[in-house]
């Protein structure tokens, strides 16, 4: 098959990144028939990201520059994809690598009628315990797929059985411009907004969402404290607004964290003894479920430490969330 693809890249200081990311992207372009351009989208990053993708793409490949300010993911997307000229439009994150075999893969299956590719990601470890701890909580998310990797697909019935996401999809053009268009955060600040459960879940009621390791891409972890800790509280935000919707099947999870949480905060205050109890029972719970999966000592470890860390910036991260939500209603309703 041939066809014309634009790869659309919103980066944010993604400048270490960028170099070993495009020259993947270049790699998987040669080997596939695609007729291919990159559009990338800096979205208010002080790092020089765009003159380091210049330099790094260095004419190998078509590039398109766009600048705006610090706006967020979702509208350096929507920017990007608007400006794409190709038929087919693939969303690429700058920590993302495509294997240099994806887009042949793909290729193939789009001339088949399978058109939309959500990309099998394999999160790197590299023997940190950060990458580590991202790497299982993909892996125990959805183990159904993560134990037996194959290539398959999904519909907005069983949506929720299968690991996705926007930092390496592809699909035409005029179903993501759709998407976008159709988007709706519970935020006013579209920087906190979910730009991938709720995309996709869209999609998905309208086109079967493909995955198959042949279209395969390697992400890089954030991979030190202070990232971990900022990414899990962003995490919190994004899943309040992506899964706290009842056609999720983690709503009824995200409406018993409240009580349940605040019940937590306030024994705590009264017994600050059950600060070190809630700590210990959360890096336990978690050995367990690392053990029962087999993981390697090394990873259960990682996971059990790091759990309870995670589990407050990502509850910090979802009261910071209704806090933003109930902002955004009472600012629409003071406008009406």
């Amino acid at each position: 098959m041939n066809g014309s693809l634009t790869v659309v890249m919103p980066v944010h200081n993604e400048a270490t990144h960028l170099p070993v990311t495009l020259d993947a992207l270049v790699e998987a372009v040669r080997r596939s028939d695609f007729s291919a351009d990159v559009v990338l989208v800096d979205d208010g990053s002080a790092d020089g990201s765009a003159a380091v993708a210049v330099a790094a793409l260095a004419e190998r490949l078509p590039l398109s520059v766009l600048s705006q300010p610090s706006r967020g993911r979702f509208l350096a997307r929507r920017a990007g994809v608007e400006a794409a000229g190709g038929e087919w439009t693939m969303l690429l994150d700058g920590r993302v690598r495509i294997d240099p075999d994806a887009l042949a893969f793909v290729e193939l299956r789009l001339g088949e009628g399978a058109s939309v590719w959500t990309s099998h990601v394999a999160v790197k470890a590299d023997g940190n315990p950060y990458g580590t701890f991202w790497k299982l909580i993909a892996d125990l998310a959805w183990p159904d797929y993560f134990a037996h990797p194959r290539e398959t697909s999904f519909g907005v019935a069983d949506f929720d059985r299968y690991p996705k996401g926007t930092g390496c999809l592809l699909a035409p053009k005029s179903l993501l411009l759709e998407a976008l268009d159709a988007f709706r955060s519970r935020y006013s600040d579209p920087r906190h907004a979910n730009d991938d459960t709720t995309l996709l879940r869209w999609i998905a009621a309208r086109t079967p969402i493909h995955i198959a390791p042949g279209f395969g891409s390697s992400y890089s972890p954030r991979a030190t404290f202070r990232s971990f800790v900022r990414h899990a509280v962003h995490r919190g935000v994004v899943f309040l607004d992506g899964h706290g919707r009842r056609e999720s099947r983690f709503y009824p999870v995200a409406v018993a964290f409240y009580p349940l949480s605040a019940l937590l905060v306030l024994a705590a205050l009264k017994r600050p003894g059950v600060v070190p109890l809630a700590v210990g029972a959360t890096a336990l719970a978690a050995a367990g479920l690392g053990i029962s999966r087999r993981r390697s000592s090394a990873e259960v470890r990682a996971f059990a430490l790091l759990a309870p860390v995670y589990a407050a910036a990502h509850g910090v991260g979802m009261w910071r969330g209704l806090l933003m939500s109930a902002g955004a209603r009472l600012g629409a309703g003071a406008r009406r």
